[in-house]
């Protein structure tokens, strides 16, 4: 038996905008037989444009592999996944390449810097994998990275290789590369995992600034209660199986943590 997880948020105007991210009964399954196993079970979920929502689960429990099929990384075994209007799990592999270049920004655990190219260029090499490659678009794309930079604080540090940065920099090194291409949505895989707890806090405070300063949308992956008070909504998802699991306040009462 599965949850409907397809809630809107509280207080959400029934005839407001369609979802910006809508997932219908997605299940991811590899192998076949007797040795398959099932990562994630009709997993659905609605998210509006501007929210900042987090996915909690521990270790092994499919959340890394729905933000995946979400983003566009992996191809669901049956099920819908749209994002805007882009029916993302009918996409050819041409087609997901260029989604995944223009419609979402990608912040990895390990930040996963190109390591010999300098702050400023790891963000302009992103630039260069959207479809606008004309002399105007590259002075915008530089100008753009000069702009995520100053906001990120890392403006004296443009020039830097990843090795010449701390952790909570490349972190936000990596921000800035998500919102290059001023993409619809903002993928986060555990972002604070090789952060201390007060660098994680300050990385998903930034993170969910620029989220809601420009107006995109931002799905968190984490296994970590404490961070998912700066998101407006928590998904849970245990052994493939997701639920809405509430508010952050609400989660955080209950007292349960997801573990390592």
């Amino acid at each position: 038996m599965t949850t409907d997880t397809t809630l809107q948020p509280s207080g959400a105007d029934p005839g407001a905008e369609p979802p910006i991210l809508s997932v219908a009964d997605v299940t991811k399954t590899y192998g076949e037989g007797h040795t398959a196993v099932t990562a994630v079970h009709e997993a659905s979920l609605s998210v509006q444009r501007g929210e900042f929502v987090s996915l909690l689960g521990p270790s092994g429990s499919g959340k890394t592999t729905l933000i995946s099929m979400i983003g566009g990384l992996l191809t669901p075994t049956s099920g819908e996944i749209r994002v805007g209007d882009v029916l993302v799990s009918e996409l050819s592999g041409k087609q997901l390449t260029s989604f995944r270049a223009e419609q979402v920004g990608f912040v990895f655990q390990s930040a996963n810097l190109v390591p010999f190219l300098s702050a400023r260029e790891n963000l302009l090499w992103v630039a260069g994998l959207g479809k606008q490659r004309g002399r105007a678009a590259r002075k915008a794309a530089a100008a753009r990275a000069d702009q995520l930079l100053e906001e990120l604080g890392l403006a004296k540090r443009a020039g830097n290789v990843p090795e010449q940065l701390s952790g909570g920099e490349r972190q936000r090194v990596a921000i800035g590369r998500a919102l290059m291409n001023d993409p619809d949505l903002v993928l986060v895989d555990e972002p604070t995992a090789a952060l201390d707890t007060a660098m994680g806090r300050q990385v998903v405070q930034l993170l969910r600034r620029e989220i809601k300063d420009r107006g995109k949308t931002g799905i968190m992956v984490t296994h970590d209660l404490r961070m998912v008070e700066y998101t407006d909504r928590v998904f849970e998802i245990t052994d493939g199986l997701l639920r809405d699991g509430g508010l952050p306040a609400e989660r955080a009462a209950a007292g349960h943590v997801g573990g390592h």
